[in-house]
C-alpha cells in the first residue's frame, strides 16, 4: 500500500510540474513583442524607452554609458515582422525574433538599438504601407535620421557607427549617404539593394522606397563591411555580389561570406568574433570574402 501511494504521490509531481511547465509556456508565447522586448532590457540592465520627438515614435534600447566625443554604434533593426503572407502586410510589424536587439544587448561597446517606425509601438499614422512598400522611404529615413540627431544631442558623441540587420542594412546606407556623421556601416544579412533584391526574388518594386544604389558614387567612399549568411534564403547571397558590382571603384566597401549563417540562425556567436572588427583569422574559421 505504501508503495503504491508513493508511486501516485510522485505521479502527482510529476503532473503539476508538467502542468507548470506547460503553463509557462503558454505565458511566454501570449508575450507581446513590446513585453518581450521589455523582459530582454531588464534582464541585460539596459533601458527601454520611446522616442517621440520625430515623424514616429521609435522604440530604443539606450546606451549603459557613452563617454563624451567617442563612437556610437547604433543597431537597426530588420522588417520584422512586416507580412503575414506573401500579399498581405501584417497589422503589427514588430519582430518576434530580438536577434537585433540580443546582438546590441550583448555588445560591450557604447551601443544602442533602434527599432522601425511602428515596431513595439503605434502610432495614428502606422498604415501598412510603411512597412511594406515604404519600408525604405524618405520618410523612415527621415524619422530614424531624428533618432540618430536625438543620440546626438544628448551623448555629444563625435560620430556614429551603423548596423544594420536584414532591411537595416538598406536603411544603414542611405542615412550615410544622406548624413556626415555616420562613419562606418555593418551589415548582417543585408539587403543592401531593394530593387536588386525585388528582382531576385521576382518580387514588384517597393513603389515609394528608396534604393542606396541611388547614391552609389557617395557610397563607393564610405567603410563598409557585410556579413553574408550562405545559407540566407530571404536575402541570398547573391545580392551581396551584385551590389559590390554596382558601386563605383574603387570602393571602400567588404564583403565575407559566412557558411554556416542563415537568415536569422548563426550570428550571435559570429558576431561576437566580428564586432571589434580584428577577427580571429586562425585556420578553423570557415569564413572568406568575395
Amino acid at each position: 500500500m505504501g508503495s503504491k501511494l508513493s508511486g501516485l504521490y510522485q505521479q502527482a509531481g510529476f503532473y503539476r510540474m508538467a502542468m507548470a511547465l506547460l503553463v509557462s509556456a503558454v505565458l511566454a508565447g501570449c508575450q507581446t513583442p513590446h513585453e518581450a522586448l521589455q523582459q530582454l532590457a531588464d534582464e541585460q540592465g539596459r533601458a527601454l524607452e520611446i522616442l517621440q520627438d520625430q515623424s514616429y515614435p521609435l522604440a530604443l534600447l539606450s546606451p549603459r554609458q557613452v563617454a563624451t566625443g567617442t563612437r556610437l554604434r547604433v543597431y537597426l533593426e530588420g522588417d520584422g515582422h512586416a507580412w503575414i503572407t506573401s500579399r498581405q502586410p501584417s497589422l503589427d510589424p514588430s519582430p518576434r525574433n530580438l536577434l537585433v536587439a540580443r546582438l546590441a544587448a550583448d555588445d560591450p561597446s557604447p551601443n544602442a538599438y533602434l527599432a522601425r517606425p511602428c515596431q513595439f509601438v503605434s502610432a495614428p499614422g502606422c498604415k501598412s504601407e510603411l512597412w511594406s512598400n515604404r519600408r525604405f522611404s524618405q520618410e523612415v529615413v527621415d524619422s530614424l535620421g531624428q533618432a540618430l540627431d536625438q543620440l546626438k544631442m544628448r551623448y555629444d558623441n563625435r560620430d556614429f557607427e551603423l548596423v544594420g540587420y536584414s532591411g537595416g542594412a538598406a536603411l544603414a546606407l542611405l542615412l550615410a549617404a544622406q548624413r556626415n556623421d555616420i562613419s562606418l556601416v555593418q551589415t548582417i544579412a543585408g539587403n543592401l539593394s531593394p530593387q536588386l533584391w525585388a528582382q531576385i526574388k521576382g518580387l514588384s518594386p517597393l513603389r515609394g522606397s528608396l534604393d542606396p544604389l541611388d547614391y552609389r558614387d557617395r557610397l563607393a567612399a564610405l567603410p563598409q563591411r557585410h556579413l553574408i549568411g550562405e545559407q540566407d534564403r530571404v536575402v541570398p547571397a547573391r545580392l551581396a555580389e551584385l551590389y559590390r558590382q554596382a558601386l563605383v571603384e574603387p570602393s571602400c566597401a567588404q564583403f565575407f561570406r559566412i557558411p554556416q549563417a542563415s537568415h536569422d540562425q548563426g550570428w550571435e556567436i559570429v558576431w561576437r568574433r566580428w564586432r571589434s572588427g580584428n577577427p580571429s583569422r586562425s585556420p578553423s574559421d570557415s569564413m572568406r570574402s568575395f
